[in-house]
């Protein structure tokens, strides 16, 4: 260790990510010794992150984190060599070479994609990474080692729960099924429209099975300005000049006895109750205690769509013709005006109304980030860094942080790391996956986005038929194969059976993936990896302690450091609904069942691979803690 300690002076490390967790880690790192230290991070900072990331103040709004965070820790230790980067992870100036240039890589993210991106350069690179995330009062620290450690994708995780768009349009059931129908509201009324995001009634919902013809005869849809006419919303809401009160008649009136003919919806649920702006005065206006934490009437809500409506139409004028807004929770209008929608849809659903801040918690998908969390967090990245440089791997660990002591009375319970997975798509000497899906109804544009690039987490895939020919399907190079974008996977010969070699050469990695032909898909499912997470990922073993834990990690934005709408490091985000992921470094429950898992087997092994630092018996298994 004093040799360590004597060397850091010349070690050269990189920190990705520099919010909670990462103003943390660089403070650690220079006073610790390191002298040599790179950062990166796209964002810039915000109010919102000065009560946690000290390295920041309220003179450092707008400014780049990276930077700010370099000329902050150097008051710490002048003599260190920072360099700062306000860029993003992903972009391809930072290639498998870039990453050579180090001897330790860790990550202070906040999302599986840049995750996923940076363990596979690291493992490109063959250097070591460590990962860590924080979630509320939990954390977790891993090391990754290329072929001694399972990697970041070693273990399946669970797709991304979704709603099916009839729930969301039609039979809203829970508060969360409203707030994501006001933010689709937000974005087709004010943002990028997106068919999939579509808010009208659905026509074609299965479940309603109704006689288009009948309920048109019994339908009591007004006829005036604000009835329903199967348009374009924002081509509605333009044609009204954004008039606050059609608007509300149409969305949370005139759509709703719409619904009320699709009469088989309602045999078996409660009908949702029509709202009409001229009737809404009586209905109470106002809650008590904090502003943000009121639960306001039907009248306030209504109140309130009705003032977030005209600041947000003023703002789309300023912008100019054609101009769209991007949602933000932390954009007053835009989140008043989701909190009003979700909770007068909530009422109409007869549902229990909730505060600005439930709503902006469940919108924004915020686990609140705690300081001292991330502080703790950070102090383990440095330990377990200088074990890794002394090349000391069988002492790393993979170390929880609890929300309260297990009955062993420990807060922080450390776990012998797992071997590579031998199957995984990632770090396996051959990469290969299998696919499910229909080739008469896949399009290339949909294998390269849907696929290759949000599932598999690659960047710029380069797709090639293995028939013989040597058939290039996707091409990198932009212009190559933007012609092939819309044509189905069949019209190149691509059957049941068919393989196709896909690389990345910004990750330098390859995989071979094995179609499977199939008509039999579920609703609304356009491709399924098979044996992928959920089918593979492994039952919950939750221990009381671990129950109260409510949800995880925001995989499917962009990542911190290659978005500038992206969240604070230290806070994980999910959309709308997702459970936290399995086997990931975000203080989720994934890598702690699956140790439980593998723990309670009858394997030889399994009590070697629970090894704990104060060499616990093997079946003492409450010293590790499944996050729920």
């Amino acid at each position: 260790l004093a040799f360590v300690l004597r060397s850091l002076s010349s070690c050269r490390v990189l920190v990705v990510g520099a919010g909670g967790i990462g103003c943390e880690l660089l403070k650690n790192l220079v006073l610790t010794g390191f002298k040599k230290i790179e950062v990166i991070d796209l964002d810039t900072i915000d109010v919102s992150n000065l009560n946690r990331q000290f390295l920041f103040q309220k003179k450092h709004v707008g400014k780049s984190k990276a930077q700010v965070a370099k000329e902050s820790v150097l008051r710490f230790c002048p003599s260190a060599n920072i360099t700062a980067y306000h860029d993003s992870i992903m972009n391809p100036d930072y290639n498998v070479e870039f990453f050579r240039n180090f001897q330790l890589v860790m990550n202070a993210l906040d999302n599986r994609a840049a995750r996923n991106h940076v363990n596979r350069m690291c493992l490109a690179a063959d250097i070591p990474l460590i990962e860590s995330g924080t979630a509320g009062y939990l954390g977790q620290v891993t090391v990754i080692k290329k072929g001694q450690t399972e990697c970041y994708e070693c273990q399946p995780k669970p797709t991304q729960k979704t709603f099916p768009g009839c729930t969301i349009r039609n039979t809203p059931s829970e508060p969360i099924h409203c707030i994501v129908w006001a933010k689709y509201l937000y974005n087709q009324l004010f943002g990028e429209e997106d068919a999939d995001q579509e808010v009208s009634p659905d026509t074609a919902d299965p479940e309603a099975a109704w006689n288009p013809a009948d309920a048109a005869a019994r339908a009591t849809a007004s006829n005036k300005d604000g009835d329903i006419k199967r348009v374009s919303t924002k081509e509605w809401a333009r044609s009204t000049g954004y008039d606050p009160v059609k608007l509300f008649n149409k969305l949370f009136k005139d759509d709703i006895m719409y619904l009320l003919t699709m009469d088989k919806l309602w045999k078996k649920r409660k009908a949702p109750l029509p709202l009409d702006w001229t009737e809404i005065h009586h209905l109470g206006a106002c809650g008590t205690g904090l502003k943000d934490q009121q639960v306001l009437g039907v009248q306030g809500y209504a109140q309130l769509f009705h003032r977030s409506v005209e600041t947000l139409r003023s703002q789309l004028i300023e912008k100019g013709e054609g101009a769209e807004l991007v949602w933000d929770k932390d954009d007053p209008p835009a989140m008043d005006f989701v909190t009003a929608a979700a909770n007068l849809r909530m009422n109409v659903f007869s549902m229990n109304m909730k505060s600005r801040f439930d709503v902006k918690s469940m919108a924004g998908n915020i686990i609140p980030a705690i300081a001292t969390t991330n502080a703790v967090i950070a102090g383990l990245i440095v330990l377990e860094a200088l074990k890794t440089l002394n090349s000391e791997f069988d002492q790393c660990r993979t170390i929880f942080l609890n929300k309260q002591p297990n009955p062993r009375k420990k807060l922080l319970v450390p776990c012998a790391l797992d071997p590579p997975n031998p199957s995984c798509y990632v770090c396996a000497s051959k990469p290969e996956v299998t696919v499910k899906l229909n080739v008469h109804k896949t399009i290339v544009q949909a294998l390269q986005d849907k696929i290759l690039k949000e599932k598999f987490g690659m960047v710029a895939p380069d797709v090639q038929i293995e028939d013989g020919k040597g058939t290039i399907l996707i091409s990198s190079e932009e212009g190559e194969t933007e012609a092939n974008n819309n044509k189905f996977l069949s019209d190149f010969g691509i059957r049941n059976g068919s393989r196709l070699q896909v690389d990345d050469f910004l990750q330098d990695y390859t995989l071979l993936v094995n179609l499977i032909h199939s008509e039999e898909l579920e609703k609304d499912v356009e491709f399924e990896v098979v044996g992928d997470a959920p089918d593979k990922a492994p039952t919950p073993s939750v221990p009381e302690e671990g129950k109260n834990i409510a949800n995880g990690n925001k995989d499917s934005a962009q990542p911190s450091t290659s978005s500038k709408a992206a969240e604070d490091d230290d806070v994980l985000i999910v959309d709308s609904d997702e459970e936290p992921s399995s086997s990931t470094m975000e203080a989720s429950p994934e890598s702690s069942n699956r140790k439980r898992k593998h723990h309670g087997t009858d394997t030889d092994d399994a009590a070697s691979k629970r090894k704990r630092l104060d060499q616990q018996p093997a079946d003492d298994d409450e010293d590790i803690i499944a996050l729920d």
